[in-house]
């Protein structure tokens, strides 16, 4: 009899399961294996501090963050004070995944089926990877960690099944070794409608490879004709293609994370992808804490309710910073002027050294009120026009 099952070995369920297994629960992780999530890769120090992720996970270390508008304007944003880590998907997961094991949590290969109860009897059902057959694991609740289209979201919790997302594509290249328009310690975002009409293009270095991509929610856009498109206008067409990878990223937290029994949601399962940026791994880690957090009451009390802990502890630190992002992407990525209004508008040395300060931090930024208030002047003279895009 396992005290919780986790359905999902990414970064969210994998820190659920591991999180879990440390505080003497018996835990079991269900993942598939083999499937590598398509990922620009960057984590922020607070995560690397946080998760206590060691420097043989971080493949490259960004000081720079470029940003090109769709008339090939370029801001160079410095990242003072630290840098902005980059892993990649392909071993991150299986350090998380066997980390999870270390301590103490069994791991099983497969995919979900469906949760069967009856009466105070519990199985998990899942599709084991090698025999092909079905098979149950005995269990008091499940925490689903099973990506953007969860199966467990939509069999179990209300709304789970009506998770707005974009797709998200890339390649994975060998890096270029000498190149004027590359560098291995700066990202690039593309924000161009060319390459992505409502979202953004990428190119983030891997040390000896880099992930290039965009990601879009509008159906008809051709996601494999838009990177190549991107490849070419970055340099980078004629560069060995290791691995091509697609997603589904979602775009907002889900209103409710629990099915009020015995099931609670993390990670992209959950929704929990930071609008405008699409950054997610740290958003994922922090939910399976706080989903294991959640299981740790529940299971301690016998209450349902404390289920809910895990949404409630997740946006009492994060809702704000997720309510300013989502209105970002409203306001900018909605045609390429606006986004030429946006490039213009990180020229400006306080929208750079407040930005960074919140993305490394995972908070707003308080200390420096008339920086906001400048800041809120200036967004509000572009989203009118009572400023051109070609002004500073």
């Amino acid at each position: 009899m396992y005290d919780v099952v986790v359905i999902g070995g990414g970064p969210s369920g994998a820190t659920a399961a591991e999180d879990l297994a440390r505080s003497g629960h018996k835990v079991a992780m269900i993942d598939r294996e083999g499937r590598i999530k398509p990922c620009g890769g960057a984590v922020p120090p607070r995560l690397i501090e946080e998760f206590h992720i060691p420097d043989s996970q971080i493949v490259a270390r960004i000081n720079t963050a470029r940003m090109i508008s769709p008339t090939q304007r370029q801001v160079d944003i410095p990242i003072e004070n630290g840098y902005v880590g980059m892993v990649d998907r392909e071993h991150f997961d299986v350090f998380l995944r066997e980390r999870a094991a270390k301590a103490g949590a069994d791991r099983f290969t497969g995919t979900y089926l469906r949760f069967e109860r009856d009466g105070e009897t519990k199985n998990l059902i899942y599709r084991d990877k090698e025999s092909g057959e079905e098979r149950a694991l005995a269990c008091k609740m499940i925490i689903g960690a099973d990506g953007a289209r969860s199966k467990v979201a939509k069999a179990e919790v209300p709304g789970g099944d009506k998770i707005p997302y974009v797709i998200a594509y890339h390649e994975i290249i060998e890096a270029p070794e000498t190149d004027a328009s590359y560098s291995p310690m700066r990202c690039d975002v593309i924000y161009d409608g060319a390459i992505s009409p409502d979202f953004y293009g990428w190119v983030f270095p891997h040390g000896k490879s880099a992930s290039v991509g965009m990601g879009t929610g509008l159906e008809g856009v051709d996601l494999k004709q838009a990177t190549a498109d991107l490849r070419v206008a970055s340099g980078l067409q004629d560069c060995k293609t290791i691995r091509r990878e697609g997603a589904p990223i979602p775009l907002r937290p889900m209103d409710r994370w629990d099915n009020g029994t015995d099931v609670v949601l993390a990670g992209d399962a959950a929704g929990v992808v930071a609008p405008s940026s699409g950054e997610g791994i740290y958003y994922a880690m922090v939910g399976g804490r706080v989903a294991a957090t959640a299981a740790s009451a529940y299971l301690k009390t016998g209450r349902a309710k404390d289920l809910q802990l895990a949404r409630k502890l997740f946006m009492r630190e994060h809702k704000s910073v997720f309510k300013v992002l989502g209105a970002m992407q409203n306001a900018y990525y909605r045609s390429d002027e606006r986004r030429e209004r946006f490039v213009s508008l990180c020229h400006d040395i306080d929208v750079q050294r407040l930005t960074f300060e919140a993305y490394m931090n995972k908070r707003l930024v308080k200390a420096r009120p008339m920086a906001h208030l400048k800041i809120g002047l200036k967004n509000l003279a572009h989203l009118t026009r009572m400023i051109s895009s070609t002004r500073v």
